[in-house]
């Protein structure tokens, strides 16, 4: 959207008390006494300009969603934070060594030089290893945000690229979990967990070779002792844990999706009395997310009390047999205890890598999940050679259409139909014959099983998706408003579009009189899916935001079925106004709309059963006929059922 100074309001930007007066519009602007604090700090705020953003669908790609692939393009960023962590494992892991010296060469002999050497070197050891972590973790924090940035543009580019359909079998929590949960495993996963692995990785093989120098025999004893136990347990935890957090990324889900559809719905929950048998649901679906959080731990907890019992039988065994070394001369006192204090540094890092796994193991889960996203093709794709479609005078034509949204049960059977430039054309029918699907392939949300649609002769497939739905207009019975203000919703498709003809627009579906009773206009707040208007002020808007595209065929799904009959009569004279020259397709759900078109089809069961105009459906006698005679029984008075 492009954003103006009215939702959030600019310096001097005029806003209303409590309440917009007689528009039932919430107050959501600024108090009256804060205003000029309000002010002063816009005055210093620095002025944007408005992005340009040109949207091209997004190009599938061939190879899989992986982390290599994510961090890839940052190697240069990620290789100089691995040289800080060089650093400053090698600055952390000298302590040891310089005990032994101090003790062997300093407190044994009494040399106080070199007891204060090690000393000052042990201080500077600590402080480059202060200095190089800090910098390490601003660093990894900057390239992880860089690489959030990346993936958060890469998931929502994917959901600007699929088609229709997908998000009519996915739940909006799932896919939400993607975008959130995933994330933020993701997060832990590249802003700390992968440094930290290599972090405590490169502790374990540094100190391995001091254990190495130190004393070939006693580091032979300790790593076989210790690594055959390690090995084994990890492969066990491998296996365990990825079947474990597979389980609980799908379980969030459920959470996720349960949640959004409460919340989504809650109207309708408040007006049915659910909201304890909601809570039950939602208990369960948490309860199953429990568990599968509970396995996980136990998981890790096995593993973790594994590689416990196995450090501490380690330590025992190096005591055991350096102490007897110590004692018949073989080995320095000194080196005995550098070498347990960096068998203590071997093992802490061997718990913390059972810790930073499960961040690990989380992250792998998410990547599973987003690659399982991201590998998903769009049903209707854009050819590679599409053309734009040249300004349309408006004829549809469609030629042996079939579609199918289940393969296997079609919705309409071979449909031959031809709607000529500038003529209002009506489909009616019972509810599911099929209706709002013929509306749906003209506008190209979906693409026909079998056939073909034709705008001015042009088959759609071969033509660019943003020159289809840049001539093809939809206002759909449910209205959908954005957050933002009222001018953010009528120019969603013009952004540039100049005030004159916003208003233009506003004055043409009747809205005029809203505006001049809002104290800011256009410019008054909306909210989120327009809950701050009614449903007929939603309708309305939506009309002239359709009216502003300006497109060559138009398509209402029963567009006017909110309005009262005074709004609905001033849409009726914007829509002559608006249609003259232009094709419209109207999906009729009540006669007394149908009646206006030129001509009617009769939809039933997948096929068209009667065209014509309302006269000659009358005077044939049909389903139509007997559709207008039922009508008529229940009364005219009545004529938004059907």
């Amino acid at each position: 959207m492009a954003w103006g100074g009215g939702a959030m309001g600019g310096a001097g930007a005029p806003f209303a008390g409590s309440t917009a007066a007689g528009s039932n519009l919430p107050f959501a602007g600024v108090p009256s006494e804060m205003q000029e604090r309000v002010d002063k700090l816009l005055a210093h705020e620095p002025v944007h300009d408005h992005e340009v953003v040109v949207y091209e669908p997004i190009a599938s790609d061939t190879l899989p969603f992986s982390l290599r692939r994510l961090v890839l393009p940052h190697r240069r960023a990620l290789a100089g934070a691995m040289v800080l962590v060089v650093i400053e494992t090698v600055a952390l892991q000298t302590g040891p060594l310089l005990t032994a010296i101090a003790i062997d060469d300093g407190i044994r002999l009494r040399n106080r030089a070199v007891i204060a050497a090690v000393a000052g070197l042990y201080v500077l050891s600590v402080l480059v290893g202060a200095v190089t972590s800090r910098s390490r973790i601003a660093w990894t924090g900057r390239v992880g945000e860089r690489l959030l940035y990346d993936l958060r543009l890469k998931v929502f580019g994917q959901f600007q690229r699929l088609s229709i359909d997908f998000f009519s079998r996915e739940k909006a929590g799932r896919l939400m979990t993607r975008m959130t949960s995933d994330l933020d495993n993701l997060t832990q996963l590249l802003q700390e967990g992968l440094v930290q692995l290599f972090v405590q990785g490169l502790t374990v093989v540094f100190v391995s070779g001091v254990l190495i120098a130190l004393n070939p025999p006693l580091a032979a004893i300790t790593l076989l002792v210790v690594v055959p136990s390690m090995l084994a347990a990890t492969v066990w935890y491998r296996s365990a844990s990825d079947q474990t957090f597979d389980v609980v990324r799908d379980r969030i889900a459920d959470v996720m999706a349960h949640l959004q559809e409460s919340l989504s719905g809650v109207r309708i929950v408040t007006a049915h009395n659910r909201q304890s048998r909601n809570v039950a649901e939602h208990r369960t679906i948490v309860d199953a997310y429990r568990r599968s959080n509970d396995a996980t731990a136990m998981v890790g907890g096995a593993y973790g009390g594994v590689t416990e019992t196995v450090g501490m039988a380690g330590q025992v065994v190096i005591l055991v047999v350096g102490g007897r070394w110590v004692l018949n001369g073989s080995l320095e006192i000194g080196e005995l205890v550098a070498f347990i204090l960096y068998l203590a540094a071997f093992f802490a890092p061997i718990q913390q890598l059972v810790q930073l796994y499960n961040t690990y193991q989380q992250g792998q889960a998410s990547v599973r999940k987003l690659r399982g996203l991201l590998a998903e093709e769009p049903s209707v794709a854009q050819h590679p050679n599409a053309e734009p479609l040249p300004l349309l005078r408006g004829e549809v034509r469609l030629e042996g259409v079939s579609f199918a949204y289940t393969p296997g049960r079609d919705v309409l059977h071979g449909i031959d139909l031809t709607i000529p430039v500038g003529e209002t054309f009506a489909f009616v029918g019972e509810t599911g014959a099929g209706k709002s699907t013929i509306a749906k392939l003209v506008n190209r949300l979906y693409d026909p099983t079998a056939g073909r649609v034709l705008l001015d002769g042009i088959d759609i497939r071969g033509a660019t998706l943003a020159s289809v739905h840049a001539q093809v207009g939809t206002v759909p019975q449910e209205a959908f408003l954005f957050g933002g203000s009222i001018r953010d919703n009528v120019t969603f498709a013009r952004p540039d579009a100049s005030e004159d003809e916003v208003i233009e627009a506003c004055r043409l579906v009747g809205l005029s009189d809203l505006l001049e009773r809002l104290p800011t206009g256009l410019d008054t707040p909306v909210h989120e899916r327009g809950v701050s208007v009614s449903s007929g002020e939603r309708q309305l808007l939506a009309l002239a935001r359709v009216f502003l595209a300006r497109p060559r065929i138009l398509v209402l799904d029963e567009a006017t079925s909110n309005l009262d009959l005074r709004s609905e009569g001033r849409i009726e004279e914007a829509l002559d106004t608006l249609l003259e020259g232009r094709t419209a397709i109207l999906i009729a759900h009540r006669l007394a709309t149908a009646m206006r078109a030129d001509r009617i089809a009769v939809i039933h069961a997948g096929e068209v059963v009667e065209i014509g105009s309302h006269e000659a459906l009358v005077a044939k006698g049909g389903r139509y006929a007997d559709m207008v005679a039922t009508w008529h029984r229940h009364g005219q008075g009545s004529a938004s059922e059907e």
